[in-house]
């Protein structure tokens, strides 16, 4: 028989590191003359616990209502709500970003799910952010955002609502505050952000908020894909029943939740995001440390990817890369030779950018953010010309784009006759 509450899988001063070398591509880690160690078995899972089986039920009754688009992402959503109940412990409030393509695929019936488990929901719609800001306490509310897209889908819509805006980026890390007068001799009053939030809307949200989220990417239901539909009357009340039961669990559990330490496999933002949910899994045990793991590493590379895709910002860094590698990796490019380049590729927007196709001038504003500028190259004729070293982008590539392809590799040797 195991405990209710075996000691947790972190611990307040982590031992070693036992989570595994990122892979680099073409590299297996041993030498070429070396044979490669036979791959150990993974361990086993330890036995269910109390806390991974409520964790499992809470998993069981979200997949009842909405499919998801992976396990990891439904893994993720459970223990962003299980965390909800410990707010009090974290240092970071981690977004739940519900983001599709298009209408019907399930951001708002998972929003409903949500809003009958997590810690006392607070609905946005129509709220102010006074009203918001004036409702986070010590004991903060779970804020509910659903059609998130017509508050920040059109530059005008955004510029309407940038005060929500920063008011959801501050409220990602604790002590926060905004100011605010109040009373009609107008004294300033300090007033908390910190609190949790799950956001739902077609298209992506604002870059800030997506950068402090965990992203989950809902798609519409397949032929042969059901779900249980979801009645208020009848769905509720078991719903706020194993709500309850959730906090009852997790209550006790807040100050050692709040001196642990776990062992993420990813760094910085993306670590600070995950790590509510990683410190509920090892509290839970049994299979949620090695699922919750798994779940953030694949979900972080996933956005890293999609970053990379986007229009503007990553993109032209990861396909300029392209282009360097397709080119055998010279010295330099000339602005022209790049640009055309850039735009053959008939899936990237280069081509259709402006009126025109990507320009100088445009390619010049996008790569300046980077640090990186134009200068005099030579030609194989001895001319110069306007272009881009190569070894001036090499840093941001190894911090914007480091899946494209490995930066490590020396130029190619210009051909000799």
């Amino acid at each position: 028989m195991q405990p209710e509450n075996p000691a947790p899988y972190s611990t307040p001063v982590p031992p070693v590191a036992a989570w595994p070398p990122v892979a680099v591509p073409g590299k297996s880690g041993q030498g070429e003359s070396e044979p490669a160690a036979p791959a150990e078995a993974p361990l086993p899972d330890p036995e269910p616990t109390a806390g991974s089986m409520l964790l499992d039920e809470l998993r069981g009754q979200i997949a009842k209502f909405v499919i998801l688009p992976s396990p990891e992402a439904l893994d993720a959503v459970t223990l962003w709500v299980a965390a909800t109940h410990l707010q009090p412990a974290w240092q970071h409030a981690p977004r739940l970003a519900v983001v599709g393509p298009a209408k019907r695929c399930g951001k708002s019936r998972l929003l409903d799910v949500l809003t009958e488990t997590v810690h006392e929901p607070m609905l946005t719609i129509n709220t102010t952010p006074a009203a918001v800001f004036r409702s986070i306490t010590e004991e903060p509310p779970t804020l509910l955002v659903d059609e998130a897209d017509t508050i920040f889908g059109t530059p005008k819509q955004a510029e309407k609502n940038e005060e929500m805006r920063g008011l959801l980026n501050a409220g990602h890390q604790r002590n926060r505050y905004v100011i605010r007068v109040v009373g009609n001799d107008h004294t300033p009053h300090r007033f908390a952000t910190f609190a949790m939030a799950a956001l739902a809307g077609i298209g992506d949200l604002p870059d800030t908020i997506m950068d402090r989220a965990v992203v989950v990417r809902m798609r519409r239901r397949a032929d042969g894909e059901r779900v249980k539909p979801f009645r208020s009357r009848r769905d509720i009340p078991a719903l706020h029943d194993l709500r309850d039961r959730v906090a009852a669990w997790a209550r006790p559990l807040l100050d050692e939740a709040a001196d642990l330490e776990p062992e993420m496999p990813v760094e910085d933002r993306a670590a600070d995001t995950w790590e509510p949910l990683v410190i509920i899994a090892d509290l839970a045990a049994g299979s949620w440390p090695r699922r919750a793991r798994e779940a953030c590493a694949r979900m972080v590379a996933a956005e890293v990817e999609a970053e990379e895709d986007r229009s503007g910002g990553a993109r032209i860094l990861a396909d300029i890369r392209r282009v360097f590698v397709a080119q055998r990796e010279p010295d330099s490019l000339t602005t022209d030779e790049l640009l055309h380049q850039l735009r053959l590729d008939a899936e990237s927007p280069w081509a259709e950018w402006g009126r025109n196709g990507l320009n100088a001038k445009d390619l010049a504003a996008m790569l300046r953010e980077f640090g990186i500028r134009p200068g005099n190259v030579r030609l194989a004729d001895g001319t110069q010309r306007k272009g881009y070293m190569r070894n001036k982008f090499l840093d941001a590539w190894r911090r914007y784009c480091p899946t494209v392809h490995s930066v490590n590799a020396e130029p190619a040797a210009p051909a000799t006759g």
